[in-house]
């Protein structure tokens, strides 16, 4: 067992196959639209609010809604926080892990 293991150090925010989906897909982008977010992770329109809803409250993630046209256009992007928490969470499994090979 790694000497770093520590359970206590999962963000239990990002935890959740969604949040961490939604995380992982914010890291590599500086946002991404509703629609994007939902193909990729494969989850329905509820799911995904519910979600997204709480990493904004959480202070990871910030949520605009605009108009584009007539339609409605709701994008998702990482804050700086959600930035720092989800290096942090990454580090935190790595110790969970510890060293391969």
């Amino acid at each position: 067992m790694p000497d770093d293991f520590d359970i206590g150090r999962i963000d239990d925010v990002i935890h959740g196959r969604v949040r961490l989906g939604i995380m992982a897909v914010l890291s590599g982008a500086e946002s991404a639209d509703f629609n994007t977010l939902k193909a990729r992770l494969q989850t329905t329109d509820g799911n995904l609010s519910v979600h997204l809803r709480k990493l904004e409250e959480a202070g990871f993630v910030a949520v605009t809604k605009r108009f584009v046209g007539r339609k409605p256009l709701t994008e998702a992007s990482m804050t700086a926080a959600g930035r720092k928490a989800f290096v942090a969470y990454l580090d935190a499994m790595a110790g969970l892990v510890g060293p391969r090979g």
